[in-house]
């Protein structure tokens, strides 16, 4: 029989085993952790923790976190904001960032297609980017952009690539967007997120531009 806990202890350590990756026994021994933590540190970690849950938004321009209307990349006038990485979500920027070699910006997606769990175009920032595209090309339509598909080597990602690939066929065809595919440096079924950066740097150098369908 399990020892009868105070509510509010059990109730964090219910929270923590809520969350990806942590069981039981990791979950209680976080919360015991900050039992044994002194006040200062505890009232850091609230405010942590309010401060991403009331602190954040979505960058208006590429849907990464932010904490203004843009988020810091997009801010950076020193980024190529002509060469776009889409991207599945947050964790992929941070992961591609480690590399220090992209010098572009990014497009965050909110997930991947998924008919199966309802996820489709409307419910992904494919509009945005549409958008994005549209302003870049009426500014400068000499200039081509390069639209860097680094969606994850799983099934959902892969759909979510190719149809971004045949939604920009027609932008592609008339030479205003290059449509290139991160390289296959990363096994089939992982995410970027956990990929190390040695991996993703060779990924993002051979890309491999993807040809217009029609």
């Amino acid at each position: 029989m399990s020892a009868k806990l105070p509510s509010s202890v059990q109730t964090l350590i219910d929270a923590f085993n809520r969350l990806p990756g942590i069981g039981s026994k990791m979950a209680s021994r976080l919360t015991f952790h900050l039992l044994r933590q002194s006040d200062y540190d505890v009232n850091r970690f609230i405010s942590a923790l309010d401060g991403i849950r009331h602190g954040l938004r979505d960058c208006s321009r590429c849907g990464n976190i932010a904490e203004a209307e843009l988020c810091a990349i997009c801010q950076d006038s020193s980024r190529d904001n002509r060469q776009i990485c889409v991207v599945e979500g947050p964790l992929d920027v941070i992961a591609l960032e480690k590399t220090g070699a992209y010098q572009g910006v990014y497009h965050v997606l909110g997930g991947a297609l998924s008919p199966i769990d309802g996820i489709g175009p409307d419910q992904l920032r494919i509009r945005l980017l549409q958008a994005r595209l549209d302003e870049l090309l009426e500014e400068d339509g000499e200039k081509s952009v390069e639209l860097i598909l680094a969606t994850n080597p799983s099934l959902e990602g892969e759909a979510t690539a190719t149809y971004l690939q045949q939604l920009f066929d027609p932008l592609a065809a008339a030479g205003k967007v290059t449509v290139s595919r991160i390289a296959r440096g990363l096994p089939m079924g992982s995410d970027l997120e956990y990929a190390d950066p040695t991996t993703l740097l060779r990924a993002l150098e051979g890309r491999k531009s993807l040809p217009p369908n029609s």
